[in-house]
């Protein structure tokens, strides 16, 4: 029961940093462009395809 005092405060400060974490990702337009990415990779615009 020791152990808890420990993994208690521990798991809830992560808990909190996970959280800042997400706020600050949300409010610096993180998932703005959410397709972007996935068209990005298909547009070939360096001439090359894929290597084999």
């Amino acid at each position: 029961m020791n152990v808890l005092i420990i993994l208690v405060p521990v798991s809830l400060t992560l808990a909190c940093l996970a959280l800042v974490a997400f706020v600050w990702s949300l409010r610096n337009d993180q998932y703005d462009d959410l397709e972007g990415d996935a068209w990005r990779i298909l547009n070939d615009k360096d001439g090359q395809g894929p290597r084999d």
